[in-house]
């Protein structure tokens, strides 16, 4: 099948309209030795606490944040509490995908009336410095939307927490907003996630890959992207397709335990230089082989950057109708090879990097032959 990307509606039809990604909410085994790599590693800056000191007796949450993106951390200090459990099934994982609306409450109506399951009814936090207002939905695996409403709000993060500010010196490396983030469902549950973010979100379909387009010798994936209205907000679907071995979701699904959030897009204006301080900080990245880089102008043209200073970093490059982009996907970041983070600059593109497919996923088959899950 070839690609397929289609028109967006107009903004004026959308019931559900989205401002963009609140924050993102992983629920880990220890909070702060989380929250201090994502200071050292990442350059996020801690700017909000919630734990026994602000009278939280079972949740400990960190609250990150690096331009327009917020990452939030939480812990259980409890063994029976419902956050150690999602994190004794699935190891460290995104729980919530917070999306920024104006009418929380709205948003939960409109998308229940459509078929969404609640997760949690409209409810609102409030302290000295305003009130926000939330609700959540269920989506693929345990994972869930929340929407959050925080225009009467100017506190740090939400009410219940306390700002709070990096010991160290945290140096930002350039990570501007979540550009995508990419759930992996089970076989055959991709067209019903699409469905469900066409009925319910309202969400377009903007791009098709089949296994054609996903595929090496060994194994294969299929994809679909969906996006809101005004498109700040992109979710590629992934299951996996029939190949040879077991592909990289397959892999996913038996350490996660689940469908959910495989990756985390974020987008900088200078990858260069954010991947360079990335390497210098520890961080892991995918390699693929130099030989990669003989022939890639042929196919994208000329770009502004120098080659061998991609090549040096190993970041890819591709090309759509409206330009390119530079991107790069780190190992996963626990130890269950489960989620990770791509970093990518667009120069103009706005497709997800197709020509780069079949280089990316030989790197991740090496990889999982090395960990003895291919």
């Amino acid at each position: 099948m070839d690609t397929i990307i289609q028109e967006k509606k107009g903004l004026q039809t959308d019931e559900l309209p989205l401002l963009g990604t609140d924050h993102i909410e992983f629920y880990v085994g220890n909070a702060k030795q989380s929250a201090h790599y994502y200071q050292t590693a990442f350059g996020y800056e801690l700017v909000a606490y919630k734990g026994l000191e602000t009278g939280s007796k079972d949740l400990c949450s960190y609250v990150l944040q690096q331009g327009k993106i917020r990452l939030v951390l939480t812990t259980a200090m409890i063994p029976n509490h419902p956050v150690a459990e999602h994190v004794m099934k699935h190891g460290d994982g995104v729980k919530v995908l917070a999306l920024w609306v104006d009418d929380a409450a709205k948003s939960y109506e409109v998308a229940l009336s459509r078929g969404a399951v609640s997760a949690q009814a409209p409810f609102t936090l409030s302290d000295e410095h305003g009130e926000v207002k939330m609700a959540s939905i269920c989506t693929y695996g345990d994972t869930i939307h929340t929407f959050v409403e925080r225009k009467n709000y100017s506190g740090a993060f939400l009410p219940g927490f306390m700002k709070k500010e990096s010991l160290m010196e945290v140096k930002p490396i350039g990570l501007k907003y979540v550009d995508h983030c990419v759930g992996n469902v089970g076989w055959g549950k991709m067209n019903d996630w699409v469905e469900f973010y066409q009925k319910v979100m309202g969400f377009d379909l903007l791009i098709t890959f089949d296994d054609k387009d996903i595929s090496t010798e060994y194994t294969a994936l299929m994809s679909k992207v969906v996006s809101n209205g005004n498109g700040y907000v992109k979710f590629p679907i992934n299951e996996p397709a029939e190949g040879r071995k077991k592909s990289q979701i397959e892999e996913y699904l038996d350490f996660y335990g689940s469908a959910g959030v495989q990756h985390i897009a974020i987008a900088t204006d200078n990858i260069l230089e954010t991947v360079a301080q990335l390497r210098k900080n520890g961080v892991e990245f995918l390699h693929v082989p130099d030989n990669y880089y003989d022939t890639v102008l042929d196919r994208v043209g000329t770009i502004d950057e120098n080659l061998e200073d991609l090549k040096a970093l190993n970041i890819l490059i591709d090309r759509d109708d409206e330009g390119y982009l530079l991107q790069i996907f780190t190992k996963p970041v626990q130890d269950r090879p489960t989620v990770f983070y791509e970093i990518i600059q667009r120069k103009g593109a706005l497709s997800f990097g197709k020509g780069n497919f079949k280089a990316l996923f030989e790197a991740i088959e090496r990889e999982q032959e090395l960990r003895g899950t291919l």
